[in-house]
């Protein structure tokens, strides 16, 4: 996957061992997935994440089509830029993609708006409802450990019961790479081949592959403004509120989301190399660092994983 946004400056020298090792790996684990599973969908948002996944699957099967689809829950206040972005992959590629929306819930009732106009946790129906419609016995996930502390509890593949809910204490042992995706009639399992990676792994692995990238990634000027220490875009869904002044800076995004949670970093990084120095030099976690719903408590994302939530 060509056409990356970067500048002349990347050089790429030699093959790093470590990231073969984790390509491998993420490679394998596709393919045991596509013998071992009947159903299985990659969830699919235009994100870093799902781009390096995408790659990954192409790379396992080629010059096979890809056996299984994509998957996107759309919340309805998704950067229109990353969204664009995500058809024309899809269409580059041939894919099939089902997008479940967020929106038509809510436009049914069966979903009510947040007081907070986030929606990320309303994803959790909407996903279950694809994965029960589509009946998905496997969803591939662009869930690494360093996330987050609830992700770091995660397996490479993860058991979720009849409602789609998660029990960390039902983790089953994964030695020697041995995966075991055994699972009763209603039950499924989430799958994890970027587990063992980091946020700088996969931006190494991503100027190494010349994966492409929506714009977003990298430092351009954005109209923000300041919420709970994050910049936010302004739009639809609620922000800013009186007393939240807009301001024009150079930012970019280290994560993509819901624009009503995820916020942007202050940043010069135009190129693959600039990002990845600034990423090496890091304190902060994506999530930790750029993600509201995060932080409505110490354990916000354990609880939604437990609800079904990705």
């Amino acid at each position: 996957m060509s056409g990356v946004h970067s500048s002349p400056d990347v050089r790429v020298l030699g093959r790093d061992p470590h990231l073969d090792v984790l390509e491998s790996e993420g490679v394998h684990i596709l393919r045991e997935v596509a013998g071992e599973f009947e159903r299985p969908v990659i969830l699919f948002s235009g994100g870093k994440d799902s781009m390096v996944m995408l790659h990954l699957a192409l790379k396992a099967f080629t010059p096979a089509p890809l056996p299984f689809g994509l998957l996107h829950v759309d919340t309805g206040h998704n950067f229109p830029e990353v969204l664009s972005f995500r058809d024309r992959v899809v269409k580059q590629h041939g894919v099939r993609l089902h997008v479940a929306s967020v929106q038509e819930f809510i436009d049914r009732g069966e979903l009510r708006e947040r007081p907070d106009g986030t929606r990320n946790p309303l994803q959790t129906q909407p996903l279950l409802a694809a994965i029960e419609t589509g009946r998905y016995d496997a969803v591939f996930g662009g869930g690494r450990r360093d996330e987050e502390k609830a992700r770091a509890k995660e397996r490479v593949f993860s058991l979720r019961d009849q409602f789609g809910g998660w029990d960390p204490r039902k983790q089953r042992p994964e030695l020697w790479q041995l995966y075991n995706g055994r699972h009763a009639p209603g039950e499924h399992v989430r799958v994890f081949p970027l587990s063992n990676w980091t946020e700088l792994d996969v931006w190494q692995y991503i100027a190494r592959e010349g994966i492409e990238l929506p714009r977003i990634y990298f430092a351009h000027e954005r109209e923000v403004f300041r919420r709970s220490g994050m910049w936010l875009t302004a739009g639809e869904w609620g922000g800013p509120k009186e007393g939240e002044p807009t301001e024009v800076r150079l930012v970019r995004y280290r994560t993509v989301g819901d624009m009503s949670c995820t916020g942007a970093v202050d940043s010069e990084a135009t190129t693959l190399d600039e990002v990845i120095t600034e990423i090496a030099a890091s304190r902060l976690t994506e999530r930790g660092a750029t993600r509201a719903d995060d932080r409505l408590s110490d354990a916000a994302m354990e609880d939604r994983k437990r609800d079904g939530y990705f």
